[in-house]
């Protein structure tokens, strides 16, 4: 199977990207919320995006897998998901934000939603 390699390389981003929460947070001994600190509201952000946008793309990804696609269909929507939360992860956490990098790490995640349905529906319709 090749999808829980990228779920599992998702998993890493998320992981890195909650130890910047928790990092600031001791280090400014910030409780819950975000107490208006916008630094901490940054990295919060960048954390959820993750959290809210990688889970969808695994379970495309997984139901392409399931349906017995070609290998090189699953390396293209899962190096699509991966780049792109990398990409919108750096661009919302540098300082200053790259947006380059963070519409792009939109697009490339959005793409993947896109080639993991394209790929659902031609197996769905033709068959495997």
């Amino acid at each position: 199977m090749i999808t829980p390699i990228y779920a599992a390389a998702l998993a890493l981003v998320l992981i890195t990207l909650s130890v910047r929460v928790i990092v600031y947070r001791r280090t400014n001994r910030l409780g819950l919320g975000d107490h208006g600190d916008k630094g901490l509201l940054k990295r919060m952000r960048a954390q959820a995006n993750c959290a809210e946008y990688a889970p969808m793309g695994v379970v495309l990804m997984l139901l392409v897998e399931l349906q017995n696609a070609p290998a090189l269909w699953l390396h293209g929507i899962g190096l699509l998901l991966l780049i792109g939360r990398i990409a919108h992860g750096v661009g919302f956490s540098a300082r200053p934000p790259i947006m380059t990098l963070r519409v792009w790490g939109m697009i490339l995640t959005l793409c993947s939603y896109l080639l993991a349905i394209a790929c659902i529906a031609l197996l769905t319709l033709v068959g495997n």
